[in-house]
């Protein structure tokens, strides 16, 4: 179990940015679904906005106010995971033809296996360590949920002269999410084969139990020969 920094109490701002988070998600999913408040594609992505930049600085203030707690560490992946889930399901029920079903698989299914072996990670000790490729899918999630979520709304918005097409930039932005979350996750499981290896937990057999294996095999069966 690694040690935390003393003095990092349960309830501290951090913690409470993380919970807020979460309380956030089911009124994000209320507010999206609406039919009494004017505006309410509007006020969802204030409220996902508001939870997306919780997560940007529960981690920083955990570390500059050295606030890490084992509670902090377990609530923060599954406030992601349920703020990122909650809207793109909510976003297939609004419009199915605008968010497919099986993109949104491919991308709760990444969310799920990175954290599985996380999870596996830990349990031996090792840590993955956040990439790029990762933290470049959670930006094009929320732009592109963003969009999405205005693209119900307006169809286009004319911005300087230029007009912008959401429905199409909230397809394009989809595509994109889904190739990042599959180059990230093929380098979590890189990265994940790799620690095992380097700390001696892989099923590597040696060179002396491949050979054993070779010798152990039985032969193989010779055609009978015709005289």
């Amino acid at each position: 179990m690694p040690a935390f920094p003393a003095g990092g109490h349960i309830v501290n701002l951090p913690n409470a940015l993380t919970l807020l988070r979460i309380f956030l998600v089911p009124l994000l999913i209320a507010v999206l679904f609406s039919t009494r408040i004017p505006n309410h594609e509007l006020i969802a992505v204030g409220i996902f906005l508001a939870a997306a930049f919780t997560d940007l600085f529960d981690g920083y203030l955990a570390r500059r106010r050295r606030q890490i707690t084992t509670l902090g560490i377990l609530l923060d992946p599954i406030a992601d995971k349920l703020l990122i889930a909650a809207a793109f399901i909510s976003l297939v029920q609004m419009d199915p033809r605008a968010v497919p079903a099986w993109m949104v698989v491919i991308i709760l299914g990444r969310e799920f296996a990175v954290t599985g072996l996380r999870a596996i990670a830990s349990s031996r000790g090792l840590i993955i360590a956040a990439n790029d490729l990762g933290k470049a899918k959670m930006v094009s999630q929320v732009i592109t949920v963003t969009i999405i979520i205005l693209g119900h709304r307006y169809r286009q918005w004319v911005i300087l002269g230029i007009p912008l097409n959401f429905q199409f930039l909230g397809r394009l932005g989809l595509w994109l999410v889904v190739a990042f979350a599959l180059l990230s996750a093929a380098t979590y499981f890189q990265k994940f084969w790799s620690l095992l290896r380097n700390h001696g937990l892989a099923p590597v057999p040696s060179r002396s139990e491949a050979a054993e294996r070779v010798l152990a095999a039985p032969p193989a069966e010779q055609p009978a020969r015709h005289h």
